[in-house]
């Protein structure tokens, strides 16, 4: 993170801190980068849905499952992706 604070290391760094000390203090993370920042980037919205589903709230986790499921390309991660939102 000091060296190369890209979008992929601060989202990486939330999923690493909310498996260590709980899915919101990783939202509070992700909630500190600019909007314009990922709005494209899927890899934000998949944590963002997998945190919220993880804190019970399912109608913003099924909103973040559509965005990361259509920005995803790889058809294996969809499949996972709409699988988990299924269970919303």
């Amino acid at each position: 993170m000091g060296i190369a604070p890209t979008i992929g290391a601060i989202v990486g760094r939330a999923a690493a801190v909310a498996e260590a000390r709980g899915a919101e203090i990783g939202m509070a993370l992700l909630g500190e980068m600019p909007a314009e920042a990922v709005k494209s980037y899927q890899p934000y919205w998949a944590l963002s849905a997998h945190l919220f589903k993880r804190m019970q709230r399912f109608e913003e986790a099924r909103a973040a499952y559509s965005r990361s499921i259509g920005l995803c390309m790889d058809p294996s991660i969809r499949a996972f992706l709409e699988k988990e939102a299924g269970e919303c």
